[in-house]
């Protein structure tokens, strides 16, 4: 199964788009950074590349993922070889002050799974620390959500929350219209107009199909 993860994931971005979402992704974390401890550890997971990860600036930088990506990563980083409901067993619970999800509970298999996958985030969280999720929303995307073989699980921003309530997180924030569906879309490649973007609610409300959720401990 993971030889097909890597051959999927490998092969739906170029290195060229690779490349421009590291540049994207400054942008979105420095917005994301009003909801990260810069004095507590972070964790990513699922982190792919460390898109997110590599513009962190914490005291301790920890990523977790199913496929073996650790070369991808920057040196600083500790690399857990895992899925993510498992983590607990692996770091231990309240380890971190904030924990980040991106595009990553939809490829879980039932609601049960991300219910409970957001229940082990909770544990691994320090009290009062946070977790961030990006989202694909269904209700948005409409039938998009399904062009990808690897996608199970359909929520909208309302689903989210119920999950993170059911999980026995409080919710700091919900953004229903945040992202577009993907960085092959609409969003700009530029760091300059990503910027601009993430500073004009307005155009998030016309092209934003990802929701932003944070929730607390």
């Amino acid at each position: 199964m993971t030889d097909a993860l890597n051959e999927l994931y490998e092969g739906r971005f170029s290195e060229r788009q690779v490349t421009a979402k590291f540049e994207i992704w400054r942008e979105i974390v420095g917005y994301l950074s009003r909801w990260i401890d810069p004095d507590e550890a972070v964790l990513d997971i699922a982190c792919d590349r460390g898109y997110f990860l590599r513009w962190v600036r914490v005291s301790e930088r920890w990523a977790s993922d199913v496929r073996d990506v650790r070369s991808s990563l920057p040196p600083d980083v500790h690399f857990v070889h895992a899925p993510g409901l498992e983590l607990e067993a692996a770091v231990g619970a309240q380890r971190f002050g904030t924990i980040f999800m991106s595009n990553y509970l939809e490829h879980l298999f039932s609601r049960d799974t991300v219910v409970e996958q957001l229940r082990v985030a909770a544990r691994l969280l320090l009290p009062g620390g946070h977790l961030i999720v990006l989202q694909p929303n269904i209700r948005l995307v409409g039938h998009q959500y399904w062009d990808f073989i690897d996608h199970h699980v359909a929520l909208t921003d309302r689903s989210l929350v119920e999950a993170a309530d059911l999980a026995g997180l409080r919710t700091v924030k919900v953004i229903p219209r945040f992202l577009p569906y993907s960085t092959k879309g609409r969003l700009p490649s530029n760091p300059s107009l990503v910027r601009a973007y993430l500073r004009l609610p307005l155009a998030w409300r016309l092209i934003g199909k990802q929701t932003l959720y944070v929730g607390t401990r």
